[in-house]
This record gives C-alpha cells, structure tokens and sequence, in this order.
C-alpha cells in the first residue's frame, strides 16, 4: 500500500471519532485491523483501496482464518474494511464496496462466565478500612449492581450519579446514554467512598472533570488499575477463581434474568442493541428453568406425583 492509502486510514480514524462517535477503544482495534489488511495488500501487490477488489478481501479473511485468527475477530476486520470502503465512496475514491459481499467465518457461541451469588457475595463482604479499599468496593459493587462495562464505569462522572433517585446514566458504546438502577450495596459503598474521595485526592478539588473513581494524584482510574485491583481483591478474599471486570456484568445479568424472566429488562439494563446477544444468558439459566418448569407444569407435576 502507498503513503497515501495508509493517510487514508488514520483520515477514516478521524471520521470515526468525531463524526460518528465510536469509542477509542473501537476506533484503536479498526485501525489495527484496517492496518492489517493493508499489509497483506502490499505483500500480494495492491497499491491502493481503489484497486481492491472482492476476491482480495475473501483471501484476506482466509488467511486470516490460517493464522489462528478466531471468527469474531475476522468480522470485526471485515466490519472494519466494509466502513472504510463506505467512507472511501463517500469520499468519492470508488463507486462501490468490495467487502460487502465476504461473509466471516460463523463464531462459535461461548457462554459468558460468571460467579454464583454465593461467591459474589463472599467477593464483595470485606469492610473497606482505608480509602483505596472503599474505592474498589464501591466499584466492584456497581459493577454486580448495575451490570456496567469497564469503559463506562471508569468513565463516570460525579454528575452521572442521582444517589436519591437511586440511578446513575451511563454513556455505552456508540456513545448511547442509558440510565441504570444502583442497588442498596452499591449507593452504601458510594457514598462511603465519595466521602473520603477529597481527602484521597486533594488535587480533585479544583479540576473541572470530576470522575467518580480516581487515584491518588486526582486522576481518572485506567481500565488497566481497574483490572488489577479486582484480580487484588479477588486473591484477597480467597476466591479461587480468575476474576475480571466484565465477570460482574455477566453475573449481575445472569442472577437478574434468574429472579425476574424479564428478557427486554435485562437488555435495557445492558444496552445491548439486539436481543440476540442478551440472549446467550438464557443458557446459562437453563438449569433453573428447569425445576420451575418440574414445579409449574402440570403434566411435571403429575408424573413426578
């Protein structure tokens, strides 16, 4: 590919930024994917997109696929090569998009991971004794309350928290706000850790941003402390388990769709788009299920009589 092909795609990171408002990390893995591709068209003598065509993007996505590279990965680097192709139509460079006809490799469904609420409980049960701890309660107590991504978590803002109303808004991807319920837990650990949140970070006092979690020099928590302090805690309090951020989500909305069979809810409070990936929990309870089904259905009872 040629300097003026590469310039094209941090052009389309641009785009995708300020125009369409995807979040960094989205726009960081399109890059890296888009990146990818044009690597493999300078290797077999594509000097730029205009001469890319569909066989191109199919032996593309297969050599992908020899590489070891997992389903979901190739379709997020043909999603990535179908946007480009449409802004670069957009931009009028071509007149059509070679990639919408390649089809990625279908993904295996992996279900999601999660701790019962047993070990939840015993995750969650020490009392914070200095500042640091009541900061890494409270998230983690969120996280399991309100089912939160790690991104919208870290990005929260004291101005995204309504304690009385019991809620907090959170921007999801695609920058959609949704507002989400903060559990009897979750509103105690906060308000234990905005209490001393000032006096753990003196700095935060005269910043504009006031983010919700933070370090001690009064800036916003990274993803990766985030990570480190739940792998902490989770050593900590003996559970013999890998713990990690995203674990909380799926065990809030497992546990949620447990209790209340509200599929539609359980979307809404995730801020999945589709269903269909709000689906995949609905597995996970199938055991469940189960024995309601032993104790409601009719000809169950019966037979088990």
């Amino acid at each position: 590919m040629n300097e003026s092909a590469r310039q094209w795609i941090e052009r389309f990171a641009t785009h995708l930024s300020h125009e369409r408002r995807l979040s960094p990390l989205t726009v960081k893995h399109y890059r890296r994917d888009l990146a990818l591709l044009a690597v493999w068209c300078t290797r077999h003598d594509v000097s730029d997109w205009v001469s890319v065509t569909t066989q191109h993007i199919r032996a593309f996505a297969a050599a992908e696929f020899r590489r070891g590279q997992s389903a979901r990965s190739i379709a997020r680097a043909l999603s990535a090569a179908r946007a480009l192709f449409r802004y670069l139509a957009r931009e009028g460079l071509l007149s059509h998009n070679p990639a919408d006809c390649v089809s990625a490799p279908k993904p295996s469904k992996r279900l999601p991971g999660t701790l019962d609420a047993d070990t939840m409980a015993a995750l969650l049960s020490f009392k914070p004794d200095t500042p640091i701890a009541a900061r890494d309660l409270a998230m983690m107590e969120l996280f399991y309350s309100s089912g939160l991504r790690l991104a919208e978590l870290v990005a929260l803002d004291i101005n995204d928290l309504n304690l009385q109303d019991q809620t907090a808004r959170v921007t999801g991807k695609g920058s959609k706000e949704r507002i989400v319920p903060v559990g009897k837990a979750a509103r105690v650990a906060l308000k234990h850790w905005l209490g001393q949140r000032l006096t753990f970070s003196p700095a935060l006092a005269h910043a504009e941003r006031q983010p919700v979690f933070v370090t001690a020099v009064g800036k916003r928590i990274s993803n990766r402390a985030v990570q480190d302090r739940v792998r902490y805690w989770a050593r900590r309090q003996g559970i013999d388990a890998r713990i990690y951020p995203h674990l909380f989500r799926h065990s809030c909305a497992t546990h949620v769709l447990e209790s209340s069979r509200d599929l539609r809810g359980v979307q809404e409070l995730l801020g999945h788009a589709d269903i269909g990936t709000t689906q995949i929990y609905t597995h996970l309870d199938f055991q469940h299920l189960a024995q309601i089904y032993d104790e409601a259905h009719p000809r169950a009872r019966r037979n088990r009589d």
